[in-house]
């Protein structure tokens, strides 16, 4: 295992040599997991370097890659490297518009795609890029847009008898090799510039934190987007580096099934996964209560005490070794049973979940980080964990606190820059320093604390500044409450918008014998009653300036395909406020919950 490899090609390249025919990448086909050995992606990723070069890709140009994750995205990205361009890849969940953006924005050259329905969004975006030459898809094509556009099937590229191309030796830590288009938040997005050293960096920091676990022979299961940094850096290229397996997952609804065949080792997730975990376990365990529910319920109990104490007393240890076999290895099981480190990142993880799991013996890792930072700036250590922070910067990293108590972040895993944009460049990277625009502290021990994005904090009418994603968080670990927006900005108080759990809605109904319909559920009394009670318990855990005084319920859940969530499952909060802003100022002048 090295991370002093040039640039990434060639520390594929590395593991390749201790690898050799050992399996590397596994995906579902027809039914069962089955194996890419390494040298097989080698070999692909080699004739699809060379299909990209034959249509005019050169090096330094840009090739736009669409996929779900599969085999062929790993060999995808290594092949548009291996000829000597960067890798830009584009959500599955891109719309026509967002991909005519990005293809015509990063000025690319050719694109790659994989399946049928995915084509059937970027071929008419690749109508309005004239300058794509070529597009190379997993399945067969469909007919081509534009007459000028070389299409052809992942097949038939593999096929052919094309001169060989490797610019591996000739790329170096200074070449970018990905930009990473920020789904954000808020605004346009931005190309961020990914060299091979920044990536590199950032694995390397990896390695140094995670490398007292053993990092031999390690399974990775990769479901979050490879469009997204966290998952490009810690899911793709990490375990590339260290000789590992991947295995692909079929979606998240098939996670708890994939998690039992794949038995990974390390898994990198985000806050909302574990929240929904959570939430169904416990759903779980109320329905079948008796003697398993009272042990479950006993585990977290010390479990949380021991995190939080360090120790229990004699006669609760005893008792605790016992729920290791009767609860928490049966819990272990569900994550195939061989967990070695759960990588909590891409938002703020909620305490009580963090605890939750830590409680239940799983190795659950909280980290912290930004595309514009390759992306991992911090972690907590495996066995010195403390959830409610993000953990000391990675080895290389220097992480200080402005005036104002921006982080702010140097070292060899800040970006060049982003594409075409030298002003927001300028405005994000001063004197080698990135301005990350999160508001955060260090604990004694150096441990990172993240409080609140700079431009998200609500500042109310009587000045207290306030976390929306505190209150959030609060208010989505209740049980009957799915997701929620807060807003309050110069206002005398908090007011929300709450979607309903959808599992709480269904068995409320029944219950009641009522239609499982939101829209009318809403004015019914008892289910507001629901509600309130569970938007009090999470002000009761809140400062007065904190608490929600008003809420109005919604009948659909936010996501990715309404824009109102990005990729890796935060709110875009700006757009909540856009689309419903009639809705929460009518609550200042509601006399409603």
């Amino acid at each position: 295992m090295t991370t002093a490899a040039p640039s990434l090609p060639a520390a594929f390249r590395d593991s390749l040599s201790r690898r050799g025919e050992q399996p590397f990448v596994w995906a579902k086909r027809e039914g069962a997991y089955r194996p890419w050995s390494w040298q097989r992606v080698d070999r692909e990723s080699r004739a699809v370097a060379a299909w990209l070069a034959a249509r005019g890709v050169e090096p330094g140009d840009r090739v736009v890659l669409v996929s779900e994750n599969r085999p062929e995205w790993c060999i995808a990205d290594l092949a548009i490297m291996r000829a000597g361009a960067v890798t830009v890849p584009a959500y599955t969940t891109n719309t026509v518009a967002d991909h005519a953006y990005i293809l015509n924005h990063s000025e690319a050259k050719a694109a790659i795609c994989s399946t049928r329905d995915l084509q059937k969004t970027l071929f008419p975006a690749l109508a309005e890029a004239p300058g794509v030459a070529a597009c190379l898809c997993v399945e067969p094509p469909v007919p081509a847009p534009r007459p000028a556009l070389v299409t052809a099937s992942w097949e038939e590229a593999l096929a052919a008898a094309l001169p060989a191309v490797d610019h591996t030796d000739r790329l170096g830590r200074e070449d970018v090799a990905c930009f990473i288009y920020t789904s954000g938040t808020s605004g346009h997005p931005k190309g961020v510039m990914l060299t091979h050293g920044n990536i590199l960096a950032d694995v390397r920091g990896a390695v140094r934190l995670l490398e007292q676990i053993g990092l031999e022979d390690e399974v990775f299961l990769s479901f979050l987007p490879l469009s997204h940094a966290y998952e490009h850096t810690a899911g793709l290229w990490f375990p590339i580096v260290i000789g590992a397996q991947i295995y692909y997952a079929e979606g998240i609804e098939a996670l708890s099934t994939n998690l039992l065949e794949a038995r990974p080792t390390i898994l990198t997730c985000v806050p909302r996964l574990f929240e929904v975990m959570r939430q169904r376990i416990e759903r779980q365990l109320r329905r079948e209560g008796g003697l398993k529910s009272r042990l479950f319920e006993a585990a977290v109990r010390l479990g949380r005490k021991r995190y939080e104490r360090g120790r229990l007393a004699p006669a609760e240890a005893v008792v605790d070794r016992a729920l290791e076999l009767l609860v928490r290895r049966k819990v272990a099981a569900r994550f195939g049973g061989r967990m070695k480190a759960l990588v909590s990142g891409g938002a703020p993880l909620n305490y009580e979940v963090g605890v939750f799991f830590l409680a239940l013996g799983l190795p659950l890792l909280q980290g912290y980080g930004q595309t514009e930072a390759s992306p991992v700036i911090s972690c907590n250590p495996p066995g010195r964990c403390r959830i409610d922070t993000v953990g000391p910067p990675l080895e290389g990293v220097e992480v200080r606190l402005a005036e104002d108590g921006e982080i702010l972040v140097r070292g060899p895993i800040v970006m060049k820059g982003y594409w075409k944009d030298e002003v927001a460049t300028a405005r994000t990277v001063r004197d080698g320093w990135l301005h990350t625009g999160d508001i955060g502290s260090f604990d004694a021990a150096g441990y990172l604390r993240i409080t609140d994005r700079k431009k998200d904090i609500i500042v109310n009418s009587g000045g207290d500044n306030i976390s929306p994603q505190k209150v959030e968080g609060m208010l989505a670990f209740q049980p009957e409450i799915a997701q929620a927006a807060v807003y309050g900005d110069r206002r005398p108080y908090l007011v929300a918008l709450i979607v309903p759990d959808p599992e709480f809605v269904q068995g409320f109904a029944r219950r009641h014998g009522l239609p499982a319909e939101l829209h009318r559920l809403a004015g019914d009394e008892r289910f507001r009653a629901a509600i309130a009670a569970a938007v009090e318990r999470a002000n009761a855990r809140l400062a007065a300036s904190e608490r929600v005084r008003r809420f109005d319920i919604l009948d659909g859940l936010f996501s990715i395909a309404d824009g109102l969530m990005t990729p890796t499952l935060k709110i875009r909060r700006h757009l909540v406020h856009q689309r419903y802003r009639d809705r929460f100022e009518a609550l200042y002048g509601s006399k409603a919950a």
